[in-house]
């Protein structure tokens, strides 16, 4: 294969217009978050997977399991933890069965921003991606993802 291999050139496209989605609609969702609720999209993010953390068998998350789930490295993530614990919107506790583990819960405060966010956010993504499927080159990737049936 070479560099002007007609499949590398359309996976290299392929993955341009992704990419070019992606963007757009975090742009979009960013700009709607900002401006309502003084959010960015990744704290968005994190107040929403730690918000689905439950009590039973594996329900909390560890640090490297949350910056995966919000595509952060782990020290990008728990500087972000530290922003939103200063705005008393997270909180940290020890682990009760392994006092080296700490878990950060949602607070009150963080649920309310978050409940008054997710219509901001789902309007936002709707509208991003309405305007993307108007692209000729981004409208089958929209396709794509409103087909998606992803659990959270």
């Amino acid at each position: 294969m070479t560099a002007t291999d007609p499949a590398l050139t359309a996976l290299a496209q392929g993955w341009c217009a992704l990419s070019l989605l992606h963007g757009r609609i975090e742009a979009h969702i960013e700009r709607a978050l900002q401006g309502k609720h003084d959010l960015s999209v990744r704290e968005y993010s994190l107040l929403d997977v730690l918000s689905r953390q439950h009590d039973g068998e594996g329900g909390h998350l560890q640090m490297k399991q949350v910056a995966d789930a919000v595509v952060l490295s782990q020290s990008a993530t728990t500087r972000l933890v530290t922003r939103l614990e200063d705005r008393g919107l997270l909180e940290r506790y020890l682990c009760p069965t392994d006092r080296r583990g700490i878990y950060t819960n949602v607070t009150e405060a963080g649920l309310r921003l978050l409940e008054e966010a997710r219509p901001t956010n789902d309007t936002a993504l709707r509208e991003a991606l309405d305007e993307a499927a108007r692209t000729p080159e981004l409208a089958p990737l929209v396709r794509v993802v409103e087909s998606l049936n992803v659990p959270a």
